[in-house]
């Protein structure tokens, strides 16, 4: 980004970090100083939690409110129904209504962490919900008025689209309508509520393009779209992925205390850039603490998992995350905030049966950890014990006798997998 911005809200944006892109930087500035600019982001609802890959786009909209603007969360009541195609493989799972309500439900309650809607000042938060003007659409009418305006071959020129195609995927009709559909929210949140900019990811470009585009033609007026970087680790992973799955923003999806770990556990090279665009410190000491070296950067990596984390669960869950990691790590305690997991699909084994060294009910050492969350599959837990890795208690499960006494788990034990990840398990299911 060259322009040199004079509003403030893009002046964070720049300092920051999150700008890959804007349709036009200087009409979107002087918008943006003429006074308070709402703007939005799309949320489909196919989950019943964001994941923190959601997190960049979230906070956008906490700098808009931030800096004196309105944010606008969309849910996608409507165009969950059909489903975004944009660098997909495949077709998305087709969800039915009471689904997508349930999903919208959960994915509300992140919003409030960050944006307030309850202000009665001018630049109130707005929850809408696209299902609101797409359910009714009487279809013939749509093309006629709407349909008209795009160009099938401009279409399937986007790389959303071609990539698809170049690779013999089908792309269905369905589908294929889902960028019209997202257009037209565009054009009916500026003709509703005077929505002057969409932000996404800058896989959404062509998208947002295409609901500038549509606005002009049908109602003549100027409006914006900025994206943000698709953010990748330093490593070259997808944010907000890891070996156990989406790292979910719900608490009842993953603890405060998991949350928490995800940060805490950050590349040294992702400190300071993550401090930047996941929390709220000045832009020079999220430099200073992204260049610290050596043992140092761990003090780094605390200061933002507790940052981000009392953003999304508040600072008392933070603190308590805090101190169950140093009991876990540093004094080799249970931590009374880990995870916690009753075991109910445990086949027990007579000790006989498997020469144990004495006698009793045992179980495989491997279905406890996937019933903990700390291994995908069966597969994956028996690596983690070849490797050494699998612990209960701190003590490495044994390779050649991969079993556990079940009279070990009738209270809550700790397991971990590697140093990093541990969870607290019972014995539920009568033995």
């Amino acid at each position: 980004m060259t322009y040199s911005p004079k509003s403030d809200f893009l002046n964070v944006m720049q300092a920051r970090g999150f700008v890959a892109d804007c349709t036009d930087y200087q009409g979107f500035d002087e918008a943006l100083l003429a006074g308070v600019v709402p703007g939005y982001i799309g949320f489909d609802a196919t989950a019943k939690s964001l994941h923190v890959g959601s997190l960049i786009q979230i906070m956008m909209l906490r700098w808009l409110q931030k800096t004196g603007h309105q944010p606008i969360t969309l849910m996608g009541g409507g165009t969950t129904k059909v489903g975004d195609p944009s660098f997909r493989a495949d077709e998305r799972p087709l969800l039915t209504p009471d689904q997508i309500d349930d999903n919208i439900a959960g994915i509300k309650q992140v919003f409030a962490a960050y944006i307030d809607y309850d202000t009665e000042a001018p630049n109130k938060a707005l929850m809408l919900n696209n299902a609101e003007w797409l359910d009714g659409l009487n279809y013939l009418e749509f093309l006629r008025d709407i349909g008209r305006h795009f160009s099938v071959n401009r279409m399937l020129s986007f790389e959303s689209v071609k990539s698809r195609l170049d690779r013999e995927q089908s792309l269905s009709f369905l589908e294929f309508n889902y960028m019209i559909l997202q257009a037209y929210d565009f054009l009916e949140l500026n003709r509703r509520y005077g929505c002057l900019v969409q932000f996404g990811g800058s896989d959404q470009w062509g998208n947002i393009v295409n609901g500038i585009d549509l606005t002009r033609r049908v109602l003549d007026h100027e409006i914006y779209g900025l994206t943000s970087h698709l953010l990748t680790t330093s490593d070259g992973k997808k944010m907000g992925k890891t070996a156990d799955g989406a790292v979910w923003l719900n608490a009842d999806m993953k603890s405060p205390y998991d949350f928490w770990q995800f940060w805490r556990n950050t590349t040294d090279a992702d400190v300071g850039r993550f401090l930047k665009l996941y929390t709220e410190l000045p832009v020079e000491e999220c430099d200073r603490l992204g260049a610290l070296g050596g043992s140092e950067i761990n003090a780094a990596k605390i200061i933002l998992a507790n940052e981000v984390t009392t953003l999304l669960h508040g600072a008392e869950a933070a603190a308590t995350a805090e101190v169950t990691a140093r009991e876990v790590f540093e004094k080799g305690g249970v931590g009374d905030d880990l995870p916690k997991f009753d075991l109910t699909g445990l086949n027990f084994l007579q000790g006989e049966t498997i020469d144990a060294p004495e006698p009793g009910l045992y179980c495989a050492a491997n279905t406890i950890f996937v019933e903990a969350k700390l291994a995908s599959s069966g597969k994956d837990a028996k690596r983690l014990i070849a490797e050494n890795g699998a612990l209960i208690d701190g003590e490495p499960v044994s390779k050649d006798f991969p079993f556990v006494n079940v009279e070990r788990l009738r209270d809550f034990t700790k397991v971990s997998a590697g140093k990093k990840r541990h969870a607290l398990v019972k014995l539920s299911q009568p033995a």
